[in-house]
Parts: C-alpha cells; sequence; structure tokens
C-alpha cells in the first residue's frame, strides 16, 4: 500500500544527549573521523543500516538505547569532547583570521553560488565533478575560516539513482527526498515561519521557493526549494531534479538559483546579522543571472540608489568572479533569445531592467556566434570583472574558446587565468593513511594533513601493509555492490557464489570511475579486448579494473558506452578481474581512492577541464596514468605517474582512438604491472613504494583544496573585494568608470598610430643593445590619461608572429593640436635570436581589472 504522503518525525532526545542534534546537523562531521566513531558508537548496526547518515540514526536508534546512552559515562565524555571540538572549530582563529589580524585587507563576505554540492552521501544535490569541487571548496573555506556563504538549489529527488537491466542498460530512479530528514534546518524570519523568495514570472503566480540551511562546518549553505504548497503544481516541480526537463524548466531553475539566491542571500543577512557579501562567485554559468538581480537592486528596486543600467553594470562587475569549467562549446547553456526575452519581459524577475540591455549581455556577437541564442557563459563572463579557468591548460583553452570576446587581442592576453582545483584531503584521504603519517611524525591537526617532510619516514613495509590493507577493503566493498546490482539485474542468489572470489586485494588494481559522456572515453580500454582479456588474466602479473559513472539520462550514447563496459565485464572469463560498480556516488568513491594502485584517466586532449579524481587518488598513495591533460598536464614529472601519449592533430578519431589505446595497453604491460610485481626479498615492491613517496611528496601540497582556496582569496577574492569598496563608496567610482568607458567606445574609432622613429639599432645589434622609439599617435577627443602606449616585443616564431611577449610602457614626451602626441622610451634587447616588436595603444583606468577588459587596442 502506498502513502499519499512521506515525512520525517524527529526524535525527542533526553537533555543530555542533545548535543547530538548540533553534532549531526553540522555537516562537519562528513570529514572529522571523531564525530563518526561516536555516532557509530551509538549503535554500530544501524550506523551502517542508515548509510552512516547522523539524522537517520537518531531517528533508527530505540528509545531504551537513548537512556542508556544518557547514563554511559564514557559516551558522555566522547560527546562532551566532540561537542567542544565542534565549538572550538566554528569559533576559533584560523588562517583567514590570523591573515586579517596581521593587517590584511580582505573581503568581509564571499557569496558562492553554484547548482549542485557534493559534500556527503546523505545530502544527495550533486552528479560529477562540478558538485564535488564545490563541495570542497566550502568545507576548505570553513577549514581556513574564510568567510563564506553557499547559494544553491535543493532538489527533491537530486539527481538519479543508477541500476543495471539485466541486458547491462542504465536504468534511472528517482527517489523522494523529504528534506525533514536530511542535515539542515529551515531558516525561519523573527515569527518563526519558513523563510521564502519569491520571483515574479510570466503567467499568473509568482516562483515561490522555501530557503534551507545546510551547515557546512564554518559555511551556511542556503538551498532553494520551489515545493511550497502555496506553488502550483509545474513551480512546485521547478526543484524537482538536477539537469533534467526542457530549456524552459531549466531556465526557471537558473532564474530561482541566480537571482532568487541574492534574495535569499538579502534575507539571510537581515535575519542572522551576517555581513552582506562583498563578492561573488558564479561557479559555471548557471547562476549567471545573480548579476541582473544585483542591477536591479541598483537602478530599480524600491530603496536603491536608483543608478543608470551602465553605473549598476560596473558596480556589479567589479565584485564578481566567473569560474568557467567547461572546455567544451556543448557544455554551456544556451537559450532562445524569445525566451529569455519573454521571461526578462515588464512581468519578469528584475522588471524595470531593460530587456534590451539583457540581451546584449548574452549575445553571441562575435565571428561564429549564433545571433538567435543566449549564452550563458559569455553573459557570466561580461557580468563579472574577473574570470578563470581550472587548470593552467584550462584557461589556455578558454582563452582560445571565448577569444571572440577580445578579437583584438591574442589568446595569451585575454583576461580569463587559471586556478587548479584541488581536492579536500580530510574527507577523500582514507583515514589509515592520516595514521599511518601521524606515526611517523606528522600533525593531524595542521591545516594540511600532512607534514610532507614525513614522507620518507614512513617504513616501506608499513606503506605497502596499508595500501594491501586498503585494497582489501576495496575489495569487500566491491563485492557487495556487485552482488546487489546482480541480484537488481534479475539473477538468482545461487548463481553468485563466483563473487566471493571476484577481485583479489593482491593484485595490481586500476581506478576508472567519473561521468561518461563521450569525451571521457570509457570504453576505450575495449578498443582491443582480446589483449585486455591478456592483460587481466596474465598468469605473473596479472591486472584487475574496477570501474563505474553515471551517463546522463538523455545521453543514450553514453549509456552504449556503460553496457559496452558492462557485457564485457559479464564474461565468465574475465569477471573476476573486471567490474562495472552503478551508482557511482561519494560512498562509493570514498574506499575507492585509497583501494587503488593506479588512476586510469583517457580523455579527449584537451576536453578535460581539470579532473580532480586523480588528486584523490594520489593522495591515498596511487599513481596515475593519465592522458597529459587538466591538472596532470600541469604537473606530471615523469616519476609520480605516467603519462599516456596522446596522438594530437590526428584527425580520423578512430585513428587516434586505436593509437592512444595501443600506448595505454603498452604502458600497463611494460612499464605498470612489472615495476608493481618487481619485489625484493622482504616481498616489497620497492621501485614501486618509491613513486608512491615521489607522488605523494611532489603532488600532496599542490592537489589540495587549502592551496585552492588560498589562491581564491589571494589572486580573485581580494582584489575583487577592494574593487568593490573603491567603486561602491559613493558610486562616483562606478558612474566614472561607465562615462569613461562610454567615451572610449565612442571615440576609438580616431585613435591610431600615425608614425614610428627608431634611433640606435645597427645593422648587427647584440644583446644588450638599447633601441630608442618614438611613436606619433592620434587620440582624436581623448586624451593621454585615457589611454597607454606599449611596445610589445619578444620572439619571433614563424614569419613575423610574436611568441613570448613582453611589453614596456612609452611615456609622453609632447602633444601637438588635432589630438596628436608623441610618446618615447628606450627597448634593450636582453636576448638573442629572432627579435620584434610592435607598437599598440591600449584604454587605460585605475578601475579597469586588465588593459583587454575593453577588449579595444590599435596597433601600429
Amino acid at each position: 500500500m502506498r502513502a499519499i504522503r512521506r515525512f520525517t518525525v524527529r526524535p525527542v532526545l533526553p537533555e543530555v544527549l542533545q548535543p547530538l542534534l548540533e553534532l549531526a546537523t553540522n555537516l562537519r562531521w562528513s570529514w572529522h573521523p571523531e564525530t563518526q566513531d561516536l555516532f557509530a558508537a551509538m549503535d554500530p548496526e544501524q550506523w551502517e543500516a542508515s548509510g552512516r547518515d547522523p539524522v537517520k540514526l537518531l531517528g533508527l536508534v530505540s528509545a531504551e538505547r537513548l537512556e542508556e546512552l544518557a547514563g554511559d559515562k564514557k559516551f558522555l565524555r566522547m560527546l562532551e569532547l566532540d561537542r567542544a571540538d565542534l565549538e572550538q572549530y566554528l569559533t576559533g582563529e584560523r588562517w583567514f583570521q590570523k591573515r586579517a589580524a596581521a593587517g590584511d585587507t580582505l573581503p568581509r563576505s564571499v557569496a558562492y553560488f553554484s547548482p549542485e554540492y557534493g559534500i556527503t552521501s546523505v545530502l544527495p544535490q550533486y552528479s560529477g565533478g562540478l558538485g564535488i569541487l564545490a563541495g570542497d571548496h566550502l568545507k576548505t573555506a570553513s577549514d581556513l575560516g574564510v568567510p563564506l556563504v553557499g547559494v544553491g538549489l535543493l532538489y527533491r529527488h537530486g539527481y538519479f539513482r543508477q541500476a543495471l537491466s539485466r541486458e547491462g542498460w542504465q536504468q534511472e530512479t528517482y527517489p523522494v527526498i523529504d528534506p525533514d530528514g536530511l542535515p539542515m534546518t529551515p531558516l525561519r524570519e523573527p515569527d518563526g515561519s519558513h523563510a521564502q523568495v519569491a520571483l515574479e514570472i510570466p503567467g499568473d503566480h509568482p516562483l515561490l521557493a522555501q530557503i534551507w540551511v545546510a551547515q557546512v562546518g564554518r559555511v551556511p549553505l542556503l538551498l532553494l526549494d520551489s515545493d511550497v504548497e502555496a506553488n502550483p503544481e509545474p513551480l512546485r516541480d521547478v526543484t524537482d531534479r538536477l539537469y533534467g526537463g526542457t530549456a524552459e524548466h531549466r531556465l526557471l531553475q537558473e532564474l530561482l538559483l541566480g537571482v532568487g539566491g541574492i534574495r535569499a542571500l538579502r534575507s539571510y543577512s537581515r535575519i542572522t546579522g551576517a555581513p552582506e557579501p562583498e563578492v561573488f562567485h558564479t561557479n559555471e554559468g548557471h547562476a549567471g543571472f545573480l548579476g541582473l538581480e544585483r542591477i536591479r537592486e541598483l537602478t530599480v528596486a524600491d530603496g536603491g540608489p536608483k543608478l543608470d543600467f551602465p553605473t549598476a553594470l560596473e558596480v556589479t562587475r567589479a565584485g564578481t568572479l566567473f569560474t568557467t569549467h567547461t572546455p567544451v562549446p556543448a557544455g554551456i547553456d544556451r537559450f532562445p533569445r524569445d525566451l529569455i526575452a519573454q521571461y526578462f519581459g515588464a512581468q519578469g524577475p528584475v522588471a524595470g531592467v531593460p530587456v534590451e540591455d539583457i540581451l546584449a549581455l548574452g549575445t553571441e556577437d562575435y565571428e561564429g556566434g549564433d545571433p538567435a541564442v543566449f549564452n550563458m557563459a559569455v553573459m557570466g563572463f561580461r557580468l563579472a570583472q574577473r574570470a578563470n579557468g581550472v587548470s593552467l591548460l584550462h584557461g589556455h583553452v578558454s582563452r582560445g574558446m571565448f577569444n571572440g570576446l577580445w578579437p583584438a587581442f591574442d589568446e595569451v592576453e585575454v583576461p580569463i587565468t587559471s586556478i587548479t582545483n584541488g581536492v579536500h584531503a580530510p574527507t577523500w584521504v582514507a583515514r589509515e593513511v592520516f595514521e599511518l603519517a601521524d606515526r611517523s611524525g606528522a600533525d593531524s591537526g595542521s591545516i594540511d594533513p600532512f607534514a610532507w617532510e614525513v614522507i620518507d619516514k614512513i617504513p616501506a613495509d608499513e606503506l605497502w601493509a596499508t595500501k594491501r590493507a586498503l585494497r582489501q577493503r576495496l575489495v569487500e566493498d566491491a563485492r557487495a555492490r556487485m552482488r546487489r546490482s546482480c541480484r537488481q539485474r534479475g539473477a538468482a542468489a545461487s548463481e553468485l557464489g563466483w563473487i566471493d572470489n571476484a577481485l583479489d586485494p593482491d593484485v595490481l588494481t586500476i581506478g576508472f570511475a567519473r561521468r561518461v559522456p563521450s569525451y571521457k572515453r570509457l570504453t576505450l580500454m575495449l578498443r582491443d579486448p582480446e589483449r585486455l582479456k591478456r592483460l587481466l588474466l596474465d598468469p605473473e602479473r596479472p591486472v584487475q579494473l574496477v570501474i563505474a559513472g553515471k551517463a546522463h539520462p538523455a545521453d543514450d550514447g553514453g549509456k552504449a558506452l556503460i553496457q559496452e563496459i558492462v557485457k564485457f565485464a559479464d564474461d565468465p572469463e574475465v569477471r573476476h578481474r573486471i567490474v562495472f560498480l552503478p551508482n557511482y556516488d561519494i560512498a562509493m568513491a570514498q574506499p575507492l581512492y585509497p583501494g587503488c594502485d593506479v588512476w586510469l584517466n583517457n580523455p579527449l586532449r584537451p576536453y578535460e577541464a581539470c579532473g580532480t579524481s586523480g588528486m584523490k587518488a594520489a593522495l591515498n598513495g596511487a599513481l596515475n596514468l593519465s592522458i597529459l591533460d587538466g591538472w596532470w598536464d600541469e604537473w606530471y614529472d615523469g616519476n609520480n605517474g605516467w603519462a599516456i601519449p596522446s596522438a594530437d592533430g590526428v584527425a580520423d578519431e578512430h585513428v587516434r582512438d586505436d593509437i592512444e589505446a595501443t600506448a595505454l595497453y603498452d604502458l600497463i604491460e611494460n612499464e605498470v604491472a612489472p615495476r608493481f610485481y618487481d619485489r625484493d626479498r622482504s616481498g616489497l615492491p620497492t621501485r614501486w613504494i618509491e613513486m608512491v613517496r615521489h607522488t605523494l611528496k611532489s603532488l600532496g601540497p599542490k592537489v589540495l583544496s587549502t592551496r585552492m582556496v588560498r589562491d581564491y582569496v589571494e589572486r580573485l577574492y581580494t582584489p575583487a573585494a577592494a574593487a568593490a569598496r573603491a567603486i561602491n563608496e559613493t558610486y562616483d567610482g562606478a558612474r566614472e568608470l561607465a562615462e569613461f568607458k562610454a567615451r572610449i567606445h565612442k571615440n576609438w574609432d580616431l585613435v591610431r598610430i600615425d608614425h614610428i622613429d627608431t634611433e640606435g639599432l645597427s645593422d648587427s645589434p647584440e644583446v644588450g643593445a638599447s633601441l630608442e622609439l618614438k611613436a606619433f599617435v592620434s587620440l582624436g577627443s581623448l586624451s593621454p590619461a585615457d589611454v597607454e602606449v606599449q611596445v610589445a616585443h619578444g620572439r619571433i616564431k614563424g614569419e613575423d608572429q610574436l611568441a613570448t611577449v613582453a611589453v614596456a610602457d612609452l611615456t609622453l614626451a609632447e602633444s601637438y593640436e588635432d589630438g596628436r602626441h608623441r610618446f618615447e622610451g628606450t627597448l634593450v634587447l636582453d636576448r638573442p635570436g629572432p627579435f620584434g616588436y610592435t607598437v599598440r595603444v591600449l584604454p587605460k583606468h585605475e578601475g579597469l581589472a586588465s588593459p583587454a577588459e575593453l577588449g579595444l587596442v590599435a596597433l601600429a
């Protein structure tokens, strides 16, 4: 019999056990082993039955057991210590506070917007890498004490649960998630009602959403939920599931995330007294509409300053950061322009902001662009003064991909920087690895997880024994998942005895787990099935593969790739050596990364923006075997793993796949497996262990999210906050900057370099020689203070292209009639070889974050 309504009844705890509620609803428990131990001690069986979910556990433990715990002095002491530790964690001085105390000018508050967050498997609000990165960002901001608040949506069905049919086809289910059963609380108005936001949209009813707060350590995460009784049914379903539905459905979700997210922040600050954010970080284009709501607040909102649109745009841009995560145009949200015009008309959520100005922000008005679409990434760049990719290579790819927004500049000067992603070690590193480091002298209480110099002090036999134990745990977890999956696919229990011997804790274990779009090439390993079989079944040096991943529900091509892998893994000849585990999520990942010896990544280069799964494996002592893409392109050093050669430039994708698959097989057969199985007299693979040590020392400090978040604070958040303060005090700075930009755009056609004189250059110049430059420049009605005149110089590549460009400013020497001016400077020839230079004129204003910001340059 089906229930017509479902809800969660929260337990009544004895007074002395009340701190359990605080510990359960602060998600710090998800990366704090001692708090997990506390909940496990309540009832070990129920802890496992709950899926290690403290909120669910509290509803499963019997009243008799609770009374027993209330009188258990040992348990109460554990509770007291964990409660005190949480209090100190929440209120103590951390990295950010120490920086502020030292006199650094830092942002008062940062708002971080993302469509998904992967924090723990018990809060299933993520689909893949973007969400996991967002969750790690919040956790790390908490660890560092960064005053950040997250904003997202609460999806009543999450992403989806994955199962397999008998034929190996992916099947999706969308279980209902009860918010009252999740580790979060409603944001309450002073009168006790559940705080809500309202968005005007076309139709007869506004879109309402209630605000939930998930506490991620020190960081509040505001989640908007449209399943409100006052909403009509279609609007209740706006936050039904992640990345589903029609274009209009996704547009409504992104309106709620962006516009509704700003309104939720305002409510949160009003209710709690938290400072209003100075910096707004847009994690991918889905949240880009937040900038339109901020413009509305500044232009037409009651009680606002009633600025004009250009001034409000500059105010908004100054404090906004846009992070792009996709290296492929297909990954960007594009909406029909007429749909945007419909939703941003007189009955829209930012009514009063001119529709033509909104449309201009997302217009692909560059060569190769589609004038019929509204591009969310393009809007993201135009609404943010600062932007970044998520690895060094991805920054390069992004500058090329979006060069059309700054067509007058070479790719290297496009104003998109990069901050390489990192991972939250306390979440992803196995407890045994921390304990191994602690025994060798590491300080587990430090912000970073290891004192990296102790890696060499860890005895080789202990390191190897730890990896063997972690491999054993993975084998046991994988067998349990295989058994459940086989039963779901229709197998009888009597058919599954073989699973007891599937996988082997003493066999070289390679992991591959990620989303399954075509460019990640799940099935590259199957290009030569017979050769793969030989590798798996080698009598001397066998290999085993643990594979997982979800295809988007609408991606039949991705589902077909999964089916191909599953059919191969179903073969009785190899099924003990290769497994596909359905429903890849955080709970699966946490034993998978530590249990693998090698992490495989073979995307089409350069389509992997970063790829942080290999970072998590590396921190657990695994070696990467990867195409040089994403972060691996940046930090592979020849000794911390293996680089799969990529056949860049081969046009035929099938030929390219064959070449790269052969290279993969060769590496496993000739380098990876021999090194793993090469043992000394005591049975230890000493050369392998040395590679593991080197990996931990060389990659460990780099791949941490503490490094990443510090980079964001120092390189992007702090400059953005400074720009926002400088421009926002009276809005005069924003008004002046907007007027400057308008004047520059109006008059730039008259800017030109008329003539260049050079002196001092001999026929055979030598290193150290000087070149005296005089540039005669026409500026029309612009003044010399409006521009900077530069000489750009460097090595020549090809016939006349400048490479490794450096620039030097020329100074104003004299002004003439009709807007003509002479600029002068000295250029020292500091390197041998082919050399060239040119002179250029750029707009100049202290409010510009980059000389390329306006996309304008006049070249000689």
